[in-house]
């Protein structure tokens, strides 16, 4: 064992260069030659993170003689660093070693991306305690809505064989903030309970230690049940809570700063306490009780929609509202950022801010289930902070989701945001080169949400390519606008889920999975017919409208005031409805496809004209993704705008390119994709 902790150890100490640029680097790309000499690194005490900071110095630092500092008066930073220029040296201090290793990676940021190392005074505290990453991986390998291989996990090697991935992979989070990884599915299999899988995640916990990341595992809520063997698992049965103390207890004895569990219960079938006539708060409660000697907490999700008349954009606060105030204080609700599914583009989830007395956290979708998966070039950041800067009016103007969730608004015993993963075992970690910046824009927007998408898209692609202007300007712009690029040749105008079914990748409108429930098909979110196109949700319609605080639910309710971005999302409009730029609904949303296919052939241009500029490993293989992505852009145009034309009855406008397929053969398309569920 030693001897393979040694070669993990010299493994990340070899210079970066020897490497094929095959994007395995992701971002840490520190300057290859050795940095300082240990002389000039003045630090007290041996741990194993100090050493690891003092490692990455000796490694790549370039610059003055460095300080590191353990001030317990800084507790208040909550895990953060400040960074001093005093007369020749810079002091890094922080109240833990982990602090001083983000120091660390702070100013090997600035020099790896060429900004002024001189008169450095910053202090920085992150925006949330818990800042995790949910893998959704199964035991046997398979990642759902993973498209970058299989996982990263290899359970049935560990723990005789350790991956040099797993410390490559706490150190790529470690140097964005990101501090916490739930290790497998939310529709998690009993068995990870298993002792023989509990000392399995002993060793990945022991690896991750010295980077500042907490394991936590998503459990089963029959777990007590199926591996217990008892009658049933009723949270309030005496027998299941000891069935659950006596699995803390061995958890914690294996993992003493093991997080806690995430739990997804009574939602798309999964068991839960609903399954004995108890609520949301009774199972989450029973769970939390018996972590709270070790100081665990529960995310319990709120993604939970059942067959029902209802509106499946109202199911989360119809569930979760009645139970306000009933949660235990280290329960947090895990709420997605819309209310229907990480769509392309959604209203927030009107959850946020409705539960008054709860702990709330934001859910983020990294892994591109519904935006291409990894053939298609989509930024996130864009996504992330349009969420996060979402004000929902709950406590007066100015409640945006970030000061909801970040304890400013609501002082919070514990703050958390999360994400699901789109790592997978492939040699760039996420199926396609610019997919790795939505890995790193979600470690830097959860350290700090105030940071902007420009800003964070700036430091990656210094980072991860190059900072030649020429390169960075026209890559930064493609980035910052292949969000919207996206909306507008899948759904704009707030049109959503209208995906092929199980695999979510390509148009399906006109899918209606009859015999099945009616919110599995496209047709239950487009509503198209001979009138016109969207979802009604005013008071005429669902009413999800009165979900929203004042202003919100006259502003969403009156077709005139709905931003135009999200009109379809919340009415049912008229074919010839005049929109504010004059064109009628039809025309808007045939020239909003026709621009969205157009950027991404803007895109193709822009990515050849750079290939001077960068490796020629990766620019083949983005350059190769930009045609599957071009060749998708006009798949969905074709396919949204013929199938709706049979309900308009209209011309696509003339001076937009002509569909180049038939709707009958695009309804014939049928991907095998199965591996992808």
């Amino acid at each position: 064992m030693k001897n393979l902790r040694l070669y993990i150890l010299l493994f990340l100490m070899i210079p970066l260069t020897i490497f094929a640029e095959d994007g395995s680097q992701l971002w840490l790309r520190f300057p290859a030659k050795n940095g300082v000499s240990t002389d000039k690194i003045i630090s007290k005490g041996n741990n194993p993170t100090l050493n690891i900071a003092k490692k990455e110095l000796m490694n790549h630092w370039q610059g003055q003689e460095i300080e590191l500092r353990t001030d317990k008066s800084l507790k208040y930073l909550k895990g953060g660093y400040k960074i001093k220029s005093v007369q020749n040296k810079l002091v890094i201090s922080a109240e833990k070693e982990i602090g001083l290793l983000y120091g660390v990676y702070h100013i090997l940021r600035l020099q790896q991306t060429k900004s002024s190392l001189a008169n450095l005074n910053i202090t920085e505290k992150p925006s949330y305690d818990v800042r995790i990453l949910n893998h959704w991986d199964n035991l046997d390998g398979t990642i759902e809505r993973g498209y970058a291989g299989h996982s990263l996990w290899k359970w049935e090697n560990l723990p005789n064989t350790i991956s040099p991935r797993y410390e490559e992979y706490a150190r790529a989070n470690a140097s964005i903030g990101i501090n916490a990884t739930v290790l497998n599915n939310v529709n998690a299999s009993p068995n990870m309970l298993r002792k023989d899988y509990l000392e399995k995640v002993k060793f990945l916990a022991d690896i991750f230690r010295p980077y500042g990341i907490k394991v936590y595992l998503s459990v089963n809520f029959s777990s007590p049940k199926v591996l217990g063997g008892l009658e049933n698992s009723d949270p309030l049965n005496k027998d299941v809570q000891k069935w659950w103390k006596d699995k803390a207890s061995e958890i914690y004895k294996l993992i003493p700063d093991f997080g806690g569990f995430l739990v997804k219960a009574n939602s798309e079938g999964q068991p839960g306490p609903q399954d004995y006539g108890r609520t949301h708060a009774d199972g989450a409660n029973m769970m939390a009780d018996v972590l709270k000697p070790y100081g665990g907490i529960v995310m319990w999700r709120a993604f939970v929609y059942s067959p029902s008349k209802e509106d499946r954009a109202k199911q989360a606060y119809l569930e979760f509202v009645p139970l306000d105030g009933k949660f235990r204080d280290n329960v947090i609700v895990q709420i997605k950022n819309g209310p229907v599914d990480f769509q392309p583009r959604e209203a927030f989830n009107p959850l946020f801010g409705a539960l008054k007395k709860t702990s709330e956290m934001v859910e983020f979708q990294i892994t591109q289930e519904y935006l291409g998966q990894a053939n298609h070039l989509v930024y996130l950041a864009p996504l992330f902070k349009e969420t996060l800067d979402s004000d929902t009016y709950s406590d007066g103007k100015g409640s945006t989701i970030a000061k909801i969730t970040d304890g400013t608004l609501r002082p919070a015993k514990l703050t958390a945001i999360s994400a699901v993963a789109n790592i997978g075992e492939d040699k760039n970690w996420t199926g396609h080169h610019f997919a790795q910046a939505n890995w790193y824009a979600f470690g830097r927007l959860a350290w700090n949400h105030d940071l902007t998408s420009e800003q964070i898209a700036d430091e990656w692609i210094k980072m991860t390519f190059t900072d030649n202007e020429k390169f960075l300007n026209p890559v930064k712009q493609m980035m910052l606008t292949s969000r919207e690029t996206a909306v507008d040749y899948m759904m704009p105008l707030g049109l959503h889920h209208i995906f092929a079914g199980m695999h979510h990748y390509g148009p399906e409108p006109w899918g209606d999975y009859k015999g099945t429930r009616a919110d599995w098909s496209p047709v239950y979110y487009h509503q198209a017919n001979t009138q016109g196109l969207g979802f009604n949700r005013t008071k005429t319609g669902s009413n999800a409208v009165s979900q929203y605080f004042p202003p919100l639910n006259d502003i969403y309710g009156n077709i005139k005031t709905t931003p135009e971005n999200l009109i379809l999302w919340f009415h049912h409009i008229p074919w010839d409805y005049q929109m504010k730029d004059g064109k009628t609904l039809w025309e808007e949303l045939s020239y909003k496809y026709d621009t969205g296919v157009k950027n991404v052939r803007e895109y193709q241009k822009v990515w050849d004209k750079i290939q001077p500029y960068v490796d020629e490993e990766r620019f083949t293989e983005v350059q190769s993704k930009l045609k599957i992505q071009a060749k998708d852009a006009v798949w969905w145009k074709d396919a949204c705008l013929l199938y709706f034309q049979t309900f308009s009855k209209m011309p696509i406008p003339y001076d937009i390119e002509r569909p180049i397929h038939e709707l009958e053969d695009l309804k014939k398309i049928k991907l095998d994709m199965g591996h992808h569920n």
